[in-house]
């Protein structure tokens, strides 16, 4: 019997008390390092272009609008792969689909690297979404597999520090890099350690087949169909893209708001990312071990009620002192990540395992579309000033307010439906 077999038929899931003092194996704690780290290179690869957008306009010759569909194509078309490959998310193992299309994504990333053109980038950006768009919903899959409903809160802590690491580490390394060498430095850069993650993943990772043995639909578009269709999945997917709105609609102009609203000096900025990286870092392991000690959905309310508070604090500041600005921004990123942490750990248990990959292929398709359509939104509510500031980003908050209570009423909703003890392999509704 495989681990990921071993790991699904345990009759029972401890109670929280029970589930704080649970420790992870060896090669527990090899798989959450390979996926926090495999994560790191995804989000990295869609997180980099941003900076490195000074130098490739005036190296390629394009436009701003130009710009900005190269970083949004990798979006759409990471969305549309998800969608498409959801049919057939649950009917091979794992991890070979997993090392199908990170080598996808690295051949994608390594065409972003050869660019000379406007046209050859957006194309290497469509094959990095298609292959990348999907990597995420199946480390999801290989977490809600491999580990018990009582431990995926402090997996899913460990993994979402990718996240901020990007920040601390990736993001100004990428930038001494393309400074040294161009901008193609930092695309090479991935691909060389997305290839050593590769080769790890075919050398030590072991086959995650443990679904196979459930009844899975053959036919790839029922398949698809019928998890698009059902109840108790809508409800996820809803609250994923209630979710999506807070983060993308603030983001966007979350540097323009820092320099002409906040009056914080452009060469402070990346200090102000390194802070608020590091004390991500910190909270997402915590987060995630007191989400599976004192409850997922208690973790949440706490972390929806931080990020309203800092949401409205952050959006109607006006010139503020720099140690300010660090602090409110790094208690803004806790909250976001109190809420993220539990709420991917809380929905993990949604979808029963003969349609998990389905599940969560479609989820990570409308997070990437509703991030898109929030971003669009959000840049008809600001306005831009004749002296670079930001117009109305009060309002954004508004937004992003209302947003966090209706995803707070989804997730009670699903938290009446997930109890804190329950068996480990079966989803909403299924027989126990």
């Amino acid at each position: 019997m495989s681990e990921a077999a071993k790991v699904l038929t345990q009759p029972s899931i401890p109670t929280a008390k029970t589930a704080n003092s649970q420790g992870f194996t060896g090669y527990q704690k090899f798989v959450v390092a390979l996926l926090a780290f495999l994560q790191f290179t995804i989000i990295l690869d869609f997180m980099i272009l941003s900076p490195l957008g000074a130098m490739l306009m005036p190296a390629l010759a394009i436009t701003p609008s130009q710009f900005g569909l190269v970083v949004s194509v990798y979006a759409f078309s990471a969305g549309a792969s998800g969608i498409l490959a959801a049919g057939f998310a649950d009917r091979f193992d794992r991890k070979r689909m997993l090392l199908f299309f990170y080598i996808g994504f690295l051949a994608g990333t390594l065409l972003c690297a050869l660019a000379t053109s406007y046209p050859a980038l957006i194309f290497a950006r469509i094959v990095t979404g298609i292959f990348g768009g999907v990597i995420g919903s199946i480390v999801f899959a290989i977490t809600t597999d491999l580990f018990p409903f009582s431990m995926r809160g402090r997996v899913m802590g460990f993994v979402q520090t990718a996240f901020a690491a990007s920040q601390v580490l990736g993001i100004p390394l990428g930038i001494y890099l393309s400074n040294a060498w161009g901008w193609h430095a930092p695309f090479m850069m991935i691909v060389a350690i997305g290839a050593v993650v590769g080769l790890i993943i075919f050398r030590y990772l072991k086959p995650i087949d443990g679904h196979l043995a459930a009844k899975v639909d053959r036919n790839a578009f029922h398949h698809l169909w019928t998890t698009a269709r059902s109840p108790r999945y809508l409800q996820g997917f809803a609250t994923t893209a209630l979710m999506a709105v807070g983060g993308f609609m603030l983001m966007p102009f979350g540097s323009a708001y820092s320099i002409h609203n906040l009056g914080v000096d452009i060469n402070d900025l990346p200090h102000v990312y390194m802070v608020t990286g590091i004390c991500a870092i910190a909270a997402g392991p915590l987060v995630g071990r007191l989400s599976d000690a004192v409850g997922k959905f208690r973790m949440f309310l706490f972390g929806t009620i931080l990020t309203i508070i800092m949401v409205a604090i952050y959006t109607n500041l006006g010139v503020t002192p720099l140690p300010l600005v660090m602090l409110v921004n790094a208690l803004l990123f806790v909250g976001i990540t109190a809420r993220m942490i539990p709420s991917q750990a809380l929905m993990s248990a949604i979808p029963e395992q003969s349609s998990r990959g389905s599940y969560m292929a479609i989820s990570a398709s409308i997070q990437q579309m509703a991030g898109g359509v929030a971003s669009v939104i959000a840049g008809h509510i600001v306005e831009a000033h004749a002296d670079g500031s930001i117009g109305y980003f009060n309002r954004i908050g508004y937004v992003v307010t209302l947003a966090s209570l209706f995803t707070l009423f989804m997730m009670s909703r699903i938290h009446r439906l997930i109890p804190e003890q329950r068996p480990a392999n079966v989803g909403i509704g299924a027989s126990h």
